[in-house]
């Protein structure tokens, strides 16, 4: 059984955000580099600005060894941006949470991004408000009720 021709219009869209993502990558790790970060040091310290977050559960999301997690935090806590605390639910767990200069730290990576603010202040709110939604969507996040 053969399956069906690729649709263009689907590898047209899988191409543009194909293209979005490395413009997206390629910016983080220059803006990480700005702040002496590497880009999996600011992807860290990003993720711990949300919440605080146990080191196992950061090496899952990332997809990479606890070890290599450990490095990564290692270096942000030795630069005064995250710092280390025992999980109250359970105290052999070590948390890794975002110090105030880590989330003033991020916050300053964040703002510099600049990639997509320009063509995105092109699109209307009505535009911009539907490609969130789609994006969403397609990611598994539904549309926003």
């Amino acid at each position: 059984m053969t399956s069906p021709p690729p649709d263009p219009l689907a590898v047209e869209v899988v191409e543009l955000i194909g293209t979005v993502v490395a413009r997206y990558h390629r910016e983080y790790e220059h803006a990480a580099a700005r702040y002496a970060l590497t880009g999996a040091q600011a992807r860290v310290l990003s993720l711990l600005c949300v919440e605080p977050t146990p080191m196992r559960r950061i090496a899952r999301y990332f997809e990479c060894e606890p070890s290599n997690v450990t490095g990564i935090v290692d270096r942000l806590e030795a630069r005064g941006l995250v710092e280390r605390r025992p999980d109250p639910s359970d105290r052999r767990v070590k948390i890794a949470a975002a110090t105030p200069a880590g989330r003033e730290a991020a916050a300053r990576l964040r703002g510099s991004l600049d990639f997509a603010r320009e063509p995105l202040a092109a699109l209307s709110e009505a535009e911009r408000t539907t490609l969130r939604d789609l994006l969403k969507r397609m990611v598994g996040g539904g549309a926003p009720g």
